[in-house]
């Protein structure tokens, strides 16, 4: 994984989405689709440095903040705009679409 993404835990979570827009990844290692996202999440990083934040939260190790944003399936991804949850994308969609849908958070 790229240093572009960073990991989040329940202590760095609240100050990582406080400010502009970030992506959240909630996965679990051992869900297949979020290994399917994960080289999406990596690409469209890189595409939207600078303009958008990517992170990740191992469910399995920070399952309260899972459950705080009602993540109930995975791969989740929340778009979050100055602390607060735009936007959520479920499963492992094509990078066009899920490319959109941050989109137009900016």
């Amino acid at each position: 994984m790229s240093d572009r993404i960073k990991h989040l835990t329940d202590q760095t979570f609240a100050e990582a989405v406080a400010h502009g827009i970030t992506v959240v990844d909630f996965w679990a290692p051992w869900c297949a689709p979020c290994r399917e996202l994960a080289p999406i999440t990596e690409t469209l990083a890189e595409e939207l440095q600078g303009k958008v934040a990517f992170a990740k939260v191992n469910v399995d190790d920070y399952t309260p903040l899972s459950e705080q944003y009602d993540v109930l399936s995975m791969p989740t991804l929340v778009i979050f705009k100055d602390g607060q949850a735009l936007d959520r994308i479920v499963g492992s969609l094509p990078i066009d679409q899920i490319r959109t849908r941050i989109q137009k958070s900016l």
